[in-house]
């Protein structure tokens, strides 16, 4: 584990004091809002005073935990130098106090074995005091209810039930802004932060916040300064998060787009019954084609990858590595039919496609400045994933010939 330091930011003092049931943390991108609420739990569950007070974390799609809650609140460990009585396990995927006997279990909540599997949470010593929902916008308000439920019973002096929820505002629609945010109730806290509030931010970071304030205003309001997101002008939100695994598709694409300051990226992607499924990523920005190929190790080089035509040296090195590197034949009018087909089928992502998950969320219309309406023309900006699965859903949109995969074959990779 590489060496980490406590994250102090002023803004959160409040919203950890708090003992109100409901403690929702709304941000933009880089507001410390996570980093910030692992400490607080790990902080908290390793206090003799939490004795018998346990957390889950929830996520729509519980394969996206390792690489972000599991991940975030280990670093918490770490900072805080508390590594030596807390063990931390993969498989299973918990944390666990040697002190307090608290645990940390982790849960998805995407599908009927996933609510069942949270329904049915119990652990080995004292009560479920805590559920952190992570990314809360991915799931439903009737998820928000199940987990609602599960804190109930009469606890020890001092202690309390607290839902946290931590998310971006991407929609002005969604059931939290109504339920939660906009809802007079003594039992909630609200906390708003952006990335100003970060007193660990770098300059970078900034220059790029900036940037963004200029080209995607609509998009600064939600990443930047952490405000609902407008309804309007968004280009796909036939959408859902959940687990998924290769293994249960026959027929497989992959899909690339290249840059250097922008993302170069691949997406796997599994196509059935005219859906479309987000199975994996690889994106990297400022790394040159060779770095690239390299972090393509775990994707499948017996899947056909279809890719930018403008770049054919690195399709060439591609398929000089042992990928099956084809260049996508543009076409005019090509991104208006690529999303016209994209819009009328429903797109499944794994969980631990962030950068898909992200992009997908703000991927919207152009808007004319001066009359405030929407152009029939999708905004160039941090649009890599969109690219790379547009690319990789040619071959199915244009009805060519497409080799199926069988389960034996992906059973090597």
């Amino acid at each position: 584990m590489e060496n980490v330091k406590l994250y102090k930011n002023p803004t959160f003092e409040n919203a950890n004091e708090t003992k109100k049931r409901y403690r929702v943390i709304m941000g933009g991108a880089g507001s410390g809002k996570s980093v910030n609420v692992a400490q607080d739990y790990i902080t908290k569950l390793s206090d003799p005073a939490y004795e018998g007070c346990s957390l889950m974390v929830v996520r729509a799609s519980e394969n996206s935990h390792l690489n972000s809650t599991f991940a975030e609140l280990h670093r918490a460990i770490m900072r805080l130098e508390l590594s030596h009585v807390w063990t931390v396990t993969k498989s299973p995927m918990q944390m666990v106090n040697n002190n307090t006997g608290n645990y940390i279990l982790f849960r998805g909540c995407n599908d009927i074995r996933a609510i069942e599997r949270l329904k049915s949470v119990t652990v080995p010593k004292g009560k479920l005091c805590f559920v952190w929902v992570e990314e809360s916008t991915e799931i439903k308000a009737s998820d928000f209810e199940i987990i609602d439920d599960r804190l109930r019973g009469e606890l020890k002096e001092g202690l309390y039930y607290q839902i946290t929820l931590t998310f971006n505002p991407v929609s002005a629609t969604h059931w939290i802004k109504s339920r939660l945010w906009d809802f007079d109730d003594e039992n909630t806290f609200r906390h708003q932060s952006t990335f100003e509030d970060n007193i660990f931010i770098d300059d970078k970071y900034r220059e790029r916040m900036e940037r963004r304030k200029i080209v995607d205003p609509d998009g600064f309001k939600v990443y930047g300064l952490g405000e609902w997101g407008e309804v309007g002008g968004l280009i796909l939100t036939n959408f859902e998060v959940c687990d998924l695994n290769p293994k249960d598709f026959e027929t497989l694409t992959m899909g690339a787009d290249f840059g250097f300051n922008h993302a170069s990226v691949c997406l796997l992607l599994g196509h059935k019954d005219g859906d479309i499924y987000v199975l994996d990523e690889v994106y990297a920005k400022g790394r040159t084609n060779a770095e690239f190929i390299k972090l393509l190790g775990e994707m499948p080089k017996n899947v056909f990858m279809y890719c930018d035509s403008a770049e054919p040296d690195r399709i060439k090195e591609l398929n000089q590595s042992g990928f099956r590197a084809l260049a996508v034949k543009k076409e005019q009018n090509s991104v208006k039919r690529q999303l016209d087909y994209l819009k009328q089928r429903k797109i499944y992502i794994d969980g631990r496609c962030k950068k898909t998950i992200m992009e997908i969320q703000n991927y919207r219309y152009k808007k004319d400045n001066s009359t405030g309406n929407y152009l029939d023309e999708p905004l160039e900006f941090e649009d890599d994933t969109i690219a790379a699965l547009r690319y990789g859903i040619e071959p199915i949109r244009k009805a060519t010939r497409l080799r199926t995969m069988s389960k034996d074959v992906l059973g090597i990779w």
